[in-house]
């Protein structure tokens, strides 16, 4: 449902707002939020409030917004799979309220599916249920149509609702959020002001050029800059069908509070990568045969957040096959799933998706692809000067002088002579192999000039690296002054 209908829904908006809202963007640009903000057709504050409102606790069946017999299906498989006696341990294991618990367990007592064995706990009047020979059949037969137990589902319908509410257009990186999470890089000063745009407009992004100059770190990056936390569910259900959408492997929760409803997790925008592995089939859900669950694909559990396509053009199918899959999610933000049963799944596809390749885009993508790709960024090998900073920031990290003699060596010597385009992955792979060869001597980490020497003869496949031009010693840190920029 787009924002502008669950606005009505919740008499935030009327009809004719709606469409007045709809036209002003038409013609002004934007996003339909700072069309209704323009407009004043509804102030920041209560905007935010409704965007930024949690999941409340369902405090009976009809909240949970899942079937009465979903629920007694759900809960005499979760009883008979961890042998859980108390509503206080199946609140835990379910996430649904001890309201909504005690109401399923009363439908499957009055079914005889389960009895009540006493009181666990006097003080609190906390019975302990047991399943009856009826209701062990009962949750058989269940978990033969579907093994999973654990947090109980969301109904598909509420987690796109939220999609709409915690859009990632919807969040704005600033140029301070945006510098911070690219603190760590070394970039041309105008790369903030040329990414911010792109990230907040929602819409593709493609970053090109040779490999090691920091594309899928720039990319992570932007991800890192979204302020807003969001709210994800651990699974949602359709026609009975569960499908797994929450990843602590991509999703990092949070802390929540006591009054938000416990199927839902609170976590930063996920940013997920994948690379060469990935394939067409991947992008739809994975049907498992032995549990009857779904489980959702990468760029499923990047909803609300960054995905990322590295290595674009390596994958097994051709790059224009995998573009081609996402030209309808791309221009209209939704896509489509298939669950083995031939039904198909309608979501909102709301990510920032980034494709990261050292090819020329080009020989990747005919010119209708690349249109849609709305922005494109040659990620330039660095200039002596950035290469500099990168070694500089390196050494200091690692708490070792470098010496002038070092940056000299590697610029007016090395690059020259071997004709090695300058990347910048070098200065951290020659930082290392020094400090590792450091180490294996049992000497003092330090930059020296033979070891420098040595460590950019592994960046070469044919040829020699120049020879040094020292004293004899080899040791940089005595040649000179530290390299100041």
């Amino acid at each position: 449902m787009p924002l502008g209908n669950l606005l009505i829904e919740h008499d935030l908006l009327d009809e004719t707002q709606l469409e007045e809202a709809r036209q002003h963007q038409k013609t002004a640009g934007g996003s339909f939020v700072e069309s209704l903000l323009g407009l004043e057709l509804i102030s920041a504050e209560k905007l935010d409030a409704f965007l930024g409102m949690a999941p409340a606790v369902a405090e009976s069946i009809e909240e949970t917004g899942l079937d009465r017999r979903f629920l007694v299906d759900f809960i005499l498989k979760a009883v008979y799979m961890t042998g859980f006696e108390t509503i206080d341990q199946l609140t835990e294991f379910t996430r649904l309220s001890p309201m909504v618990l005690d109401a399923v367990l009363e439908d499957a007592k009055g079914k005889r599916l389960v009895e009540v064995l006493g009181l666990a706990d006097p003080k609190r009047s906390t019975y302990r249920y047991a399943l009856t020979g009826e209701g062990r059949q009962w949750a058989l037969d269940a978990l033969r149509q579907c093994q999973y137990t654990g947090p109980a589902p969301v109904p598909i319908a509420r987690w796109q609702e939220q999609v709409v509410k915690q859009s990632v257009t919807g969040d704005r990186v600033t140029p301070e959020s945006l510098a911070r999470a690219l603190d760590h890089l070394v970039l041309p000063e105008d790369m903030v002001s040329r990414l911010g745009p792109a990230a907040n407009s929602g819409r593709a992004v493609l970053l090109y050029g040779a490999v090691g100059n920091g594309k899928t770190s720039i990319a992570e990056s932007i991800g890192h800059a979204f302020p807003q936390e969001i709210w994800f569910p651990h699974c949602v259900e359709i026609d009975g069908q569960i499908i797994k959408v929450f990843d602590p492997a991509v999703h990092h929760s949070l802390e929540c509070d006591p009054g938000t409803d416990a199927r839902w997790m609170r976590c930063k925008r996920p940013v997920i990568v994948t690379g060469g592995e990935l394939t067409l089939e991947m992008l739809d859900l994975s049907f498992d045969e032995v549990s009857k669950t779904y489980e959702a694909p990468a760029h499923v559990k990047a909803t609300g957040g960054v995905f990322i396509v590295d290595d674009f053009g390596r994958q097994r199918p051709r790059a224009q096959d995998l573009l081609n899959r996402w030209i309808f999610p791309l221009e209209r933000r939704v896509d489509f799933l298939t669950l083995h049963t031939g039904k198909k799944v309608k979501l909102y596809f709301d990510q920032l998706v980034i494709f990261s390749t050292n090819f020329a885009p080009k020989d990747l993508i005919d010119e209708a692809g690349l249109r849609r790709l709305p922005y494109k960024f040659d990620i330039a090998a660095p200039t002596h000067k950035i290469y500099s900073e990168i070694l500089r920031r390196l050494c200091a990290a690692r708490q070792v002088e470098l010496p002038e003699t070092v940056v000299r060596y590697l610029l007016d010597r090395f690059y020259p002579h071997t004709g090695l385009p300058i990347s910048g992955a070098h200065p951290s792979f020659i930082v290392d192999h020094v400090l590792e060869r450091c180490r294996f001597d049992q000497r003092e980490p330090q930059m020296y000039l033979d070891l420098v020497r040595e460590a950019a003869q592994h960046l070469i496949v044919e040829g020699t690296a120049p020879a040094l031009e020292t004293n004899g010693s080899g040791l940089a840190h005595d040649e000179g002054p530290s390299l100041e920029i």
